[in-house]
């Protein structure tokens, strides 16, 4: 039987060794004039990454400012994200395409 103490102290320890949370890639087409999917849940480290299916170029613009991704057609861009919150983001070249990015803490 391991004492009490021995067992709390292990259990830091193990929670010291374990390995941060990986960022990962989110990955969302352009295709048809469209963001899709429109809404995407990510976290705070996470790569966005937009691959542009379309034959015209596209941004992917966060309407606080905060990036400006070029699409060129048949092409990718990516950003990572900083902060959480929700960003709004839109293609200034076609204003009417528009998307979501929920960031959450790890």
């Amino acid at each position: 039987m391991i004492p009490r103490l021995g067992v709390a102290a292990m259990t830091i320890v193990m929670a010291a060794a374990a390995p941060p949370a990986r960022a990962g890639t989110v990955r969302i087409e352009v295709k048809g004039l469209a963001f899709l999917p429109h809404e995407v849940t990510a976290h705070v480290g996470d790569t966005i990454e937009w691959v542009n299916d379309d034959f015209v170029a596209h941004t992917a613009t966060a309407r606080n400012k905060a990036w400006d991704v070029q699409l060129p057609p048949h092409k990718s861009g990516s950003t990572v994200l900083s902060k959480t919150g929700t960003d709004e983001y839109f293609c200034r070249l076609h204003p009417n395409m528009t998307g979501r990015i929920i960031v959450e803490a790890r």
